[in-house]
């Protein structure tokens, strides 16, 4: 694909966020549920190619969490479908009157929400992706030009192009939804050129992607690097609670960035639970990398290096640590997480609130598993990432994260004095 294609592409997102920034909710909402319709019509169809996919994929020595991220098997489409559902349900993240007032001369002022624009959206693996971020970039009024990893091109294909014919049909521009249909790197360093019609990339992938994006345009990113998620075992928590909230943090799926990565237990009740927590992990097949005082209590658990606590595994892997207390627990937190999520078990409200405070992430789980922080659990459908970033969102990014502001004065003939 040359510069000029890419920029067709572009200047094509550019002219449809135009009309769509200004399409009533009633329309982006019709056009989900048409996309919706449309997908269901050629299920049969992206399961096949999806399945010759998978095939390739292996032939080509393809890692399993990979070729995993890669499956759309009937389970996963029908939750693909049922989240560009939810997210038409949401209420209209546009034209919201965010503030206002009327000044002493009669000037009457608000602030309201409005689209960002144009978003692109790199992503691997993850055909999910391709319906998720169509969803709700539509909801929000923003043109999406979709740009996925060649392993999974023609499944992308299918998927958008059923998504693109739902849209028109409910009235929607032609170029509201588009992709890139070329594999290899040239098209995506074109696209990252684009910056007088892209208002903003986010990147989906491993580090390296999010890297190389982040570094290689003049656009803005958003972006997510690590997900290092932490469990802190106070001393108080109930031991039965707290096992199966580490358990379901780490084992429900090892392979997403809100798994668990380090568990850090007190030290005044790690005699009491380390053993049971290890059982519990050997029991899933997790292997343990301890610190010192870990190890004492585990004698058969390997020893964790400095690496091991800046490590997002994304493995059946997890470091433990043994920690004097809430606030060492925190600091170890805040010095070796990558601000994504991060939770406390405890029965004490003060702590609880002293751990939401301090913590500096983007999720803080309270009593609760790492695995319930995204999109759905939260009640906003579809998201297309989560945010590791402070600047322009945080956390899982749905329709409200998609918007900006405008200003705007409504007067009489007024004048500035």
């Amino acid at each position: 694909m040359n510069t000029n294609d890419v920029q067709t592409i572009a200047r094509q997102s550019r002219a449809a966020s135009r009309q769509l920034g200004s399409a009533p909710e009633a329309m982006r909402n019709l056009a989900l549920a048409k996309m919706a319709e449309a997908l269901e019509s050629v299920k049969q169809q992206v399961l096949e190619v999806n399945a010759q996919e998978i095939v390739k994929a292996r032939d080509e020595g393809q890692p399993d969490a990979m070729v995993k991220r890669l499956t759309i098997d009937d389970k996963t489409f029908n939750y693909m479908l049922s989240r560009l559902k939810k997210v038409a349900q949401l209420p209209d993240p546009l034209n919201r009157i965010l503030t206002g007032h009327t000044n002493p001369a009669g000037l009457r002022v608000y602030k309201k929400s409005v689209p960002l624009g144009v978003i692109g959206i790199i992503y691997e693996s993850r055909p999910n992706v391709t319906t998720d971020a169509a969803g709700v970039c539509i909801k929000s009024g923003n043109a999406v030009i979709l740009r996925g990893g060649s392993e999974a091109l023609q499944t992308n294909a299918i998927l958008t192009d059923a998504m693109i014919a739902g849209a028109v049909a409910a009235g929607l521009p032609q170029h509201a939804i588009q992709i890139i249909r070329t594999p290899g790197h040239e098209a995506v360093g074109e696209l990252l050129k684009m910056d007088d019609y892209i208002d903003v990339l986010i990147p989906r992938g491993g580090k390296g992607l999010i890297k190389r994006i982040a570094e290689g345009t003049r656009i803005p990113v958003i972006k997510h690097y690590d997900g290092i998620c932490h469990l802190y075992i106070a001393v108080d928590a109930d031991p039965e609670q707290a096992i199966a909230l580490a358990v379901n943090s780490k084992c429900q799926s090892v392979q997403v960035c809100n798994a668990l990565e380090t568990l850090l237990v007190d030290q005044h009740c790690a005699e009491q639970l380390l053993p049971l927590l290890h059982e519990a992990f050997i029991a899933n097949n997790i292997e343990l990398r301890g610190c010192e005082a870990t190890q004492r209590l585990l004698p058969n658990v390997q020893a964790a290096t400095e690496e091991d606590w800046h490590s997002e595994y994304l493995a059946p892997i997890l470091s433990v640590k043994v920690v004097d207390g809430i606030q060492q627990a925190i600091d170890h937190i805040n010095h070796y997480g990558s601000g994504h999520t991060d939770g406390i078990v405890t029965q004490s409200l003060s702590m609880a609130r002293q751990f939401e405070e301090q913590v500096d992430s983007a999720s803080v789980m309270i009593n609760a598993s790492t695995r319930l922080s995204g999109g759905g659990d939260y009640g906003l459908g579809s998201v297309v990432g989560i945010s590791t970033d402070k600047l322009h969102v945080r956390g899982p990014v749905g329709p409200d994260e998609l918007t900006t502001y405008k200003w705007v004065a409504y007067g009489d003939g007024h004048l500035r004095g």
